[in-house]
């Protein structure tokens, strides 16, 4: 095919996806960086708590989930102060009915000090979480125990795990949505090259996204190392997990889905090619023999038109039996790819389980109908053959039903993951869903303006078609003028078409002559050579009169043109599909209504990439509900500010031995709940030591509060302890700590401590 470059307008569509895709990739960068620390299962609590002091080494290491995670033997591990591992290496399940919790066993015996607890799991929807903190025992000492720096599922391996899920996305609404456009909008797109490819394209990329985040999954879930993606032994494990398992389901489904595109555009497609006529009986006979075809043309047309009735029949049926058994077939094996997401992410987890995955595959579903469906009307808008109108109106009512349950199914999970007003503006969940629905509305809009395009199509259509039938009925004559004009011209058509025969006999012995004329070098040294007339001379003439198939006979008649250079032939019908489309093209861009509908479809599918970018962002990250439990159980605040507070205070009461160092452990360490207060006084050496007295305080001078006292209990040398310490509201507050270390020598230390 000759091209001549990019026009204006596929320059215009270029420009208008170029935006799109760098927006998308801009919402990529900025919500999609953070997606690594959004842990869809929160860890609530554990024992003994984050930056806790205990008086004797636990038996065991304990992790409290919000919801279910998949956890195995080296999942927790415990780090004495020189880095090396002291747990014992096997994970205790000790969940019951809701409460999700594992262990690791500690050998008795543990030395005073830090130790570190690292974890590690993957959240029932897939997604992996991690972290680590730390615990002392007797007293907190350095430690040496490397804390990973990368979170789980962040770096090169979490950006390229990303990356494949979008693509995963798009690739399923292209497969899906685009063989439903063709069966219930418009078959003959079946036959559309750009539909074809969009299809072939979408299921190609689901195929290739699919294995590459079966082979991503070990780095993604564990080391981070994108090398391990190779590793068999990973590899085994991950297929024995429910994402795996969901993984190698969806390349089992697109095997299956591999089949319907074939028939699609195989089988479907040829039934929807038009019936052609040939014409190469009413060209076969010579002058001569135009009386008898007269003579014959009823009765074949007769006969030629039952049949054509027959078959078309016989086509009809079959075309509907086919697009009955695509449909059954491909809504099978669409919801079987839908259900490989729901059954492995938000809607497998949480409340109502058995409701939600029916609902995700409705939802998903209705998304690559509409998305999907657009896509395809974009393609066959700009890169293939005028679309009917009436192709156009089928879609704009599935795209209504879409919509439907688009909205039906999205305000279920939206309650389901959010469940309060207040978290659709404090969590980050509900910060991307209010952006998903707030572009989903412009996407309604701008589909409600290309629905008035197609409603102004329908109406100059109409008009075109009044003007026509008015100019026909005014240049249609009476019936007594036609035949008047009939009788006085019959004698002149007559002789019109004898001349026009004549003149047809007389171009025909001109092509045969050209014919004669360039013929190969083999054809034309037939022992005889051609006189510059093109005639032929001696023996040629000869064998012209005995084999005239390539030229003309003795008396001058024509008897068939030799066949032209394959080669020629090959670049004349290019240059004529050239101007065939060009043609078309120019026939298409002058229509202004289909002109503004093409415009407004493609502002469409730009705003629906978008779509789909926040989409795969929404999908990777905690749902609000989950976010709001975890605040709950931390006392209603945010988790940075729910951590065991931790201080060391130097003192000097200016007396003998009056120097030393008290350290005051508050844990939890937030308002609303009895916290529990550890102190330990210590010399210079850090040995402990007893002193006379000593009180501790709270006081909160924002809200004029306090102070409140609280007198801590001797419990060992050098310790003291005081339990339920109440502190009413969150915030700064002033902690006063007084020790004395003889009848007279006494100080005052102050220091500031978050209460959250």
């Amino acid at each position: 095919m000759v091209t001549t470059g990019l026009g204006p307008r596929r320059s215009a569509v270029l420009r208008l996806l170029v935006v799109a895709v760098a927006l998308a990739g801009a919402l990529i960068g900025a919500l999609g960086g953070a997606a690594p620390a959004s842990a869809h299962a929160a860890l609530t609590g554990s024992t003994p708590a984050q930056g806790s002091v205990v008086d004797q080494a636990p038996e065991q290491v304990t992790l409290t989930f919000s919801e279910g995670v998949a956890m195995g033997d080296n999942s927790i591990r415990v780090l004495d102060p020189q880095g090396k591992r002291v747990d014992r290496g096997k994970l205790r399940n000790l969940c019951s009915d809701s409460i999700v919790k594992y262990g690791a066993g500690l050998p008795p015996g543990l030395r005073d000090g830090t130790y570190t607890v690292t974890w590690q799991a993957v959240s029932a929807d897939s997604h992996p979480v991690a972290g680590a903190f730390t615990f002392s025992v007797g007293a907190p000492s350095k430690t040496a125990a490397p804390v990973p720096e990368q979170k789980v599922g962040g770096g090169l391996t979490g950006a390229l795990y990303g990356i494949a899920r979008y693509l995963a996305y798009a690739g399923f609404v292209l497969l899906v949505g685009g063989a439903a456009f063709v069966l219930a909008c418009r078959p003959a797109a079946a036959l559309v090259r750009s539909v074809q490819r969009l299809v072939v394209q979408g299921w190609a990329l689901l195929a290739g996204t699919t294995v590459a985040m079966l082979l991503l999954r070990t780095p993604y879930t564990g080391s981070g190392d994108l090398a391990d993606a190779f590793d068999l032994g990973g590899l085994q494990q991950v297929l024995i997990t429910k994402p795996g398992a969901a993984l190698v389901s969806r390349l089992l489904l697109l095997a299956a889905a591999a089949l319907f595109v074939a028939v699609l555009f195989g089988t479907y497609a040829r039934l929807q090619e038009p019936a052609e006529e040939s014409a190469e009986e009413s060209e076969d006979g010579g002058p001569g023999e135009a009386g008898e075809a007269a003579a014959d043309g009823a009765e074949k047309a007769a006969e030629g038109t039952g049949q054509q009735a027959v078959n078309a029949a016989e086509q009809a049926r079959q075309r509907k039996d086919l697009t009955f058994g695509l449909g059954i077939g491909g809504v099978i094996v669409g919801a079987g790819l839908a259900a490989t997401w729901a059954l492995a992410e938000h809607a497998s987890t949480g409340l109502q389980p058995a409701v939600a995955m029916p609902v995700d595959v409705l939802h998903l579903l209705a998304v690559a109908t509409w998305l999907g469906g657009l896509a395809a009307l974009v393609v066959s808008l700009y890169w293939g053959p005028p679309v009917e109108r009436t192709a156009v109106r089928r879609f704009s009512r599935i795209a209504f039903g879409s919509v439907v349950v688009l909205v039906a199914t999205g305000v279920y999970q939206s309650w389901r993951q959010v469940g309060s007003w207040r978290a659709l503006t404090d969590t980050t969940y509900g910060w991307l869903l209010l952006l998903k629905a707030a572009l989903v509305v412009v996407l309604v809009g701008i589909a409600w303006v290309s629905r008035r395009w197609t409603g102004r199509l329908a109406e100059v259509q109409a008009a075109q078609a009044e003007a026509s039938a008015v100019r026909a009925a005014e240049a249609r004559p009476t019936e007594a003028q036609a035949s008047e004009a009939g009788t006085q011209d019959s004698e002149t058509q007559d002789s019109e078409a004898r001349a026009a025969e004549a003149d047809g006999a007389a171009e025909k012995d001109r092509r045969a002559e050209k014919a004669t004329v360039g013929v190969s070098a083999a054809a034309r040294a037939g022992n005889g050579v051609l006189t510059d007339s093109g005639a032929p001379t001696g023996d040629s003439a000869a064998t012209s009169d005995k084999a005239p198939a390539g030229g003309t006979t003795t008396d001058g008649e024509t008897t068939g043109e030799e066949a032209p250079d394959p080669a020629r032939a090959a670049q004349l019908a290019r240059q004529q599909a050239a101007l065939r489309t060009a043609r078309t093209k120019r026939e298409r861009d002058a229509d202004p209504e289909r002109l503004g509908l093409r415009r407004s479809v493609l502002a469409e599918a730009a705003v629906a990439v978008v779509v789909l970018v926040v989409t795969t962002v929404l999908t990777a990250t905690e749902p609000a509900r989950t976010e709001e439990a975890v605040k709950a159980t931390a006392g209603g605040q945010s988790t940075t500010g729910n951590q065991p507070q931790v201080l060391s205070i130097p003192f000097d009461t200016g007396g003998p031995h009056g120097k030393g160092t008290a350290r005051l452990d508050l844990d939890p360490g937030r308002s609303g709940s009895a916290n529990a207060l550890r102190l330990r006084i210590s010399d210079p050496a850090g040995k402990a030591v007893d002193v006379p007295e000593v009180k501790v305080s709270f006081t909160q001078k924002a809200k004029k509060i306090g102070p409140l006292p609280v007198v801590p209990k001797h419990a060992g040398k050098g310790h003291w302890r005081a339990n339920g310490v109440q502190l009413p509201v969150p915030g700064q507050w002033q902690l006063s700590l007084l020790v004395r270390t003889s009848d007279i020598d006494q100080v005052t230390e102050t220091k500031n401590v978050k209460i959250g």
